[in-house]
């Protein structure tokens, strides 16, 4: 049997597509029919999808490290380091900068279709109530100065247990460094070391992403037929106006791509389609992290530059932060009968380019720091459990978001260090 540690072939793509739509469409069907049976067929299936975003989720620590340290580690000039590290907090801002002024432009007018007569009654799926209440009764500010105190770990076993991305890849840079300057006894069997442990994660993450159909169906599924009922009435135009300016974001990378020299609309969106079929159906821009790395070796990004650029794009790069602010805003105005203007509006896009990467690593983290920002343009923090309670179909949509944008940074970090060779 031979092993394949390289990307998904276009046949594997389509049949993970196929996984995926059926498991949409099937999950509809039984939302629709309001059969228990069929919910309780769904639920029975979900423990398989869990197990293998489980799978997936296991190799991403021991990759990260072994990407950093390698990419680092092996470059000599520590200056070279310093120039990609600025090349790509660069490409992130860039990008961040662009994602918010089109969410902007295509938000508002979306929203300018939502429909008349229904702000301050907007039906809410059940248990949304309890879900703000209770967000808003245990969420706590997060500032940026504190997220920035945390950037060190005191115990980066923990940082590594607990899953702190950031300040694991800030312990591991600072090892890669070490590393580089060590004496060549030291720094050569340590990098040969790293760099055969990231080859071997790759061939288990073969091995992963070798099940996807299957586990995609599994877990869109119960999704699929838990939010069938949210697809309807106001909350439905909230989720369509999401996924809109989603795509359009998302179409947006592949411009940018292609406008700084890289692959064409087609290479691009062969390469990214796994991570993207993995990442709407884990909503996990981590979990994704594998199937990026395979997607930006088929783009023949360097593994240098991928091995850098990818482990801290999952870290603190949310080019999705500024859809889902912008639009969640939009919808909890018109859901408390609270007009949101453009200055409002201005501060929101804003914010999410300068505070989105202090988000705390816990699921709809995000949506966490906006609570100053609702008190600041007069919007209720009750709304932030709102968005929370509504959020199943766009976290989707948004995980699309970032790990298309992820893919295209180190892409776009590539062409970069090119155009200076």
């Amino acid at each position: 049997m031979t092993l394949r540690r390289g990307p998904l072939t276009w046949s594997d793509s389509t049949r993970v597509l196929a996984g995926l739509v059926l498991g949409l469409a099937l999950g509809m069907a039984i939302a629709v029919s309001g059969s228990a049976t069929g919910q309780r067929l769904a639920a029975a299936i979900q423990p398989i999808g869990t197990l293998w975003v489980n799978a997936i989720r296991m190799t991403v620590i021991p990759l990260v490290v072994s990407l950093l340290i390698t990419g680092v580690a092996s470059v000599a000039d520590l200056r070279a380091v310093g120039q990609l590290g600025r090349r790509t907090l660069g490409v992130f801002a860039a990008l961040l900068a662009g994602s918010a002024v089109v969410s902007l432009a295509v938000a508002t007018t979306l929203f300018t279709f939502f429909p008349a007569g229904m702000a301050g009654r907007i039906p809410l799926p059940a248990g949304a109530e309890d879900a703000a209440r209770e967000v808003v009764g245990s969420a706590t500010s997060v500032g940026v100065m504190e997220w920035f105190t945390t950037l060190v770990p005191a115990n980066p076993i923990a940082a590594a247990a607990t899953g702190n991305m950031v300040s694991l890849i800030v312990f591991t840079v600072l090892l890669a460094l070490a590393i580089s300057r060590s004496a060549p006894a030291t720094r050569e069997p340590l990098v040969r070391f790293f760099s055969a442990l990231g080859e071997a994660m790759l061939v288990l993450v073969g091995w992963v992403i070798a099940l996807a159909p299957v586990a995609v169906f599994a877990l869109v599924l119960p999704l699929a037929a838990q939010a069938g009922a949210t697809l309807v009435g106001a909350v439905g135009f909230y989720i369509l106006a999401f996924a809109i300016t989603c795509a359009i974001v998302t179409a947006l990378f592949y411009v940018v791509v292609r406008a700084a020299g890289g692959p064409g609309f087609a290479a691009f969106g062969r390469a990214v389609l796994p991570t993207q079929l993995i990442g709407i159906s884990c909503s996990s821009s981590v979990a994704s992290l594998p199937a990026m790395v395979q997607s930006a070796e088929a783009l023949a990004v360097p593994p240098r530059v991928s091995g850098f650029v990818l482990p801290l794009a999952v870290s603190v790069f949310k080019p999705a932060a500024p859809v889902a602010w912008i639009v969640g805003v939009l919808f909890i105005g018109e859901f408390y009968g609270v007009p949101v203007g453009a200055r409002s509006l201005a501060i929101v896009a804003a914010a999410s380019v300068f505070l989105s990467f202090a988000a705390p690593g816990v699921p709809r983290g995000a949506f966490l720091l906006l609570t100053p920002l609702f008190t600041a343009i007069g919007l209720p923090a009750a709304g932030i459990g709102v968005l929370i309670a509504v959020d199943l179909v766009p976290d989707m949509s948004a995980t699309v978001v970032n790990v298309t944008g992820d893919v295209a940074a180190a892409t776009l970090v590539a062409r970069g260090e090119k155009s200076e060779v």
